[in-house]
């Protein structure tokens, strides 16, 4: 695999060596992403492969993946560095007794030795030949004020560390920002973004999903699976199942050594694929409650 995009059908083949099967119109801005060294917004229901894109670009180029996972009340100083206070204050003890005077300590405490580095800052000092992939995970999930400071560092991809001074990346890092569009995310920050949206995927897409991150199923169980979850989306769930738990309830079932669905394996795996007991009750009493409706879920595709 390459370390740069030339064409976006390489873009298509190599996530497809790398188990990602991706459409022509996100392979487009991965390409335009790479080329144009601008980062990626991409927004869609939860478990249909946002953060998954950002992995296996790290695996395409063979470089460092860094994540910074967001969340209420995440601060700058928690995405960018902190002092190692305890490694500063050890340091100042031992210079104290070889009587060095206290701006002599001062200034040798402030050094990147004594920076803890968190996910925006390694990212910037890891900017060498090979750039790591950021992935900046729901940002969603972060406050206003944290997204406001994410625009200065997406803009020049550097930061001042008033003791030390401006650090630069040399090589912009290509970034990945999620959303599951739990809130809006500020105009600015997708201005700053090529945006893509990865909606639930086709039958035959997810079909192919199924079939190319779990070798060993057969192809007409994967397509049985496949038409029980395409029409379990079109009930409006607390939680639709997403790519990934289609993923894992094949894999518990396959675990399980079963070659097709029935009434009693589905029943005994709904916490695979559903998860709050709202939609668990739901799916017992609107689902599977009919003798009709059962069967419907049930269809064997090339049946019939």
């Amino acid at each position: 695999m390459s370390s740069h995009f030339e064409s976006i059908e390489q873009v298509v083949d190599e996530l497809a060596q790398g188990y990602y099967v991706a459409d022509r119109a996100l392979a487009t801005v991965l390409f335009l992403s790479h080329k144009l060294e601008k980062p990626i917004f991409l927004e869609g229901e939860p478990g249909v492969g946002k953060t998954e894109v950002a992995i296996v670009m790290a695996k395409l180029f063979k470089t460092d993946l860094i994540r910074l996972q967001c969340y209420e009340g995440l601060d700058s100083s928690t995405a960018l560095y902190e002092w190692n206070y305890p490694k500063q204050l050890l340091h100042i003890r031992l210079q104290e007794r070889g009587d060095k005077k206290s701006d002599e300590i001062e200034e040798m405490i402030y050094r990147p030795e004594f920076l803890v580095e968190r996910p925006l800052l390694e990212a910037i000092r890891k900017s060498d030949d090979k750039p790591p992939i950021l992935l900046i995970d729901e940002i969603d999930r972060s406050d206003e004020e944290f997204e406001a400071f994410l625009l200065e560092v997406l803009s020049d991809f550097q930061i001042t560390i008033p003791e030390i001074g401006t650090l630069k990346a040399e090589k912009k890092p290509m970034v990945v920002v999620t959303s599951n569009r739990t809130r809006d995310v500020h105009d600015a920050l997708k201005r700053r973004c090529l945006y893509h949206w990865i909606d639930y995927p086709s039958f035959e897409k997810e079909h192919e999903i199924i079939m190319a991150r779990l070798p060993g199923i057969e192809s007409q169980f994967a397509r049985q699976i496949t038409h029980f979850m395409q029409k379990i989306r079109s009930f409006d769930f607390l939680k639709k199942p997403g790519v990934s738990e289609t993923l894992d309830w094949a894999r518990a079932l396959m675990a399980m050594e079963r070659k097709y669905l029935d009434e009693k394996v589905i029943i005994e795996t709904l916490g695979c694929f559903l998860k709050y007991q709202e939609d668990i009750a739901r799916f017992n009493q609107e689902i599977w409650s009919d003798t009709e409706s059962r069967e419907a879920y049930l269809h064997r595709p090339g049946e019939a």
